[in-house]
């Protein structure tokens, strides 16, 4: 397999993928610590604080499909590039007018930004690296998006903290102060983040993509889709996307405010800690993860790690304030294996249309805008505790894809390297 333009298998690609993949984890799970800020700052209700996530990922469902289609007929880069003026966009739409309104649309045109960059770098990753490999590169690639996810939390910690006061600071921090509005200083964040956005946008246009990715990686026409969409097995894996996106984002985006809710720590140090360290987990645990998959059959990791992941959630949301605030980071460590494996399970049972099979996944990461607003209304109506018990659904499923995956190609070990060796 070989992507127009280049050999194949390329190093330079593989790195451009894990930027992007840098870039978007920072956009896409600093929500999670704002949430708090967002109810206190535009003093709206659970329900309407979960419509952040909601928006957010509800253009994957909308654009995940047309963004294949468009690079079929355009090129990858006209994708990408495009995509990146979107993530830049909308991290300015915030900060130039903070409202909660605006904060909707800002996190909107950040996600139709995200979406289609999803669509075209998973078919990159699989072909720069190997399929063979892509259960691991996978991993590391999750594992680029966990320290992103890591490190977001943390800047807005800082930025929070030395924004909103009155003076002192650096030669960064003044202008920044100057730019945010007084008594919402996380607006800081944005100021931030869209030059970030430019930086990835200057690296890939001054690197050369295929003009388009043929053969099976490719994104295919319409009648691709509605050719794979009749297959059951292609709805199971969009089952399987949807509920673990909808497991992690419903995690992830009220940690903070549950730790909160019920054990009054702190937003802005405490609960944006956590936070930062569900990613942090989630980070070592894909390091830890790809060592296992160089070990074991995925099928076997999977099923090990929901397993772990069940347990923590539950001393999470069970447990006293010691052990909450511990066991929710662990949870992450767990989670961190989930999404590479999976998608690699899914696209390794099909010999062909891996690019568009790749697209009706990213379609099915609007999972994250059904689980956040449905905790949130639950949230308003029984309690955040009881709310978030619907996580367990997706903890279930994940754990059955263990059993009922059959891939065409399984992740290359090492045990398997020595037994064709020999």
């Amino acid at each position: 397999m070989t992507a127009s333009g280049e050999g194949g298998r390329s190093r330079k690609l593989t790195w451009l993928v894990f930027l992007v993949f840098f870039l978007i984890s920072i956009l896409t799970n600093i929500m999670g610590p704002l949430i708090p800020e967002i109810i206190r700052g535009f003093r709206v209700s659970l329900a309407a604080a979960g419509l952040l996530p909601f928006v957010f990922f509800l253009a994957y469902g909308l654009v995940s499909i047309p963004a294949g289609i468009v690079m079929e007929r355009t090129s990858v880069k006209t994708v990408v590039i495009g995509a990146l003026v979107l993530e830049v966009a909308g991290a300015l739409l915030l900060p130039l007018r903070p409202t909660y309104a605006t904060a909707l649309a800002s996190f909107l045109v950040v996600g139709t930004g995200a979406a289609a960059l999803q669509v075209v770098i998973n078919p990159l990753l699989r072909i720069a690296g190997g399929e063979e490999h892509y259960a691991f590169n996978s991993a590391l690639a999750q594992f680029t998006f966990g320290t992103g996810s890591f490190l977001g939390p943390l800047l807005y910690s800082y930025l929070v903290l030395r924004v909103g006061q009155e003076s002192g600071g650096s030669f960064w921090l003044d202008p920044l102060r100057a730019l945010t509005p007084a008594g919402l200083p996380w607006i800081a964040i944005f100021w931030v983040m869209a030059p970030a956005g430019l930086v990835v946008l200057a690296v890939t246009a001054a690197v050369r993509l295929p003009r388009r990715i043929h053969g099976e990686e490719g994104a295919g026409a319409w009648a691709n889709y509605r050719r794979l969409l009749g297959l059951p097995l292609v709805w199971l894996y969009f089952a399987t996307m949807f509920l673990y996106v909808g497991l992690e984002q419903g995690l992830a985006n009220w940690i903070s405010q549950f730790l909160f809710t019920y054990h009054r720590f702190d937003p802005r140090t405490t609960g944006a800690l956590a936070v930062s360290w569900f990613w942090g987990s989630l980070t070592l645990g894909c390091l830890a993860g790809g060592a296992l998959l160089k070990l074991f059959d995925s099928r076997a990791v999977l099923i090990g790690t929901t397993l772990g992941a069940t347990a923590a959630f539950t001393a999470a949301i069970a447990g006293p304030a010691s052990v909450s605030l511990v066991a929710f980071p662990v949870s992450g460590l767990f989670l961190s294996v989930m999404w590479p494996i999976m998608i690699s399970l899914g696209l390794n049972s099909l010999d062909h249309s891996h690019g568009v099979f790749a697209g009706i996944l990213c379609t099915a990461i609007v999972g994250g805008a059904a689980f956040p607003p449905v905790i949130g209304h639950l949230g308003d109506l029984l309690g955040l505790r009881a709310g978030m018990l619907v996580l367990y659904l997706s903890l279930g499923w994940v754990l059955s894809v263990g059993f009922w995956a059959k891939p065409l190609i399984r992740n290359a070990t090492l045990r398997g390297r020595e037994e064709a060796d020999a």
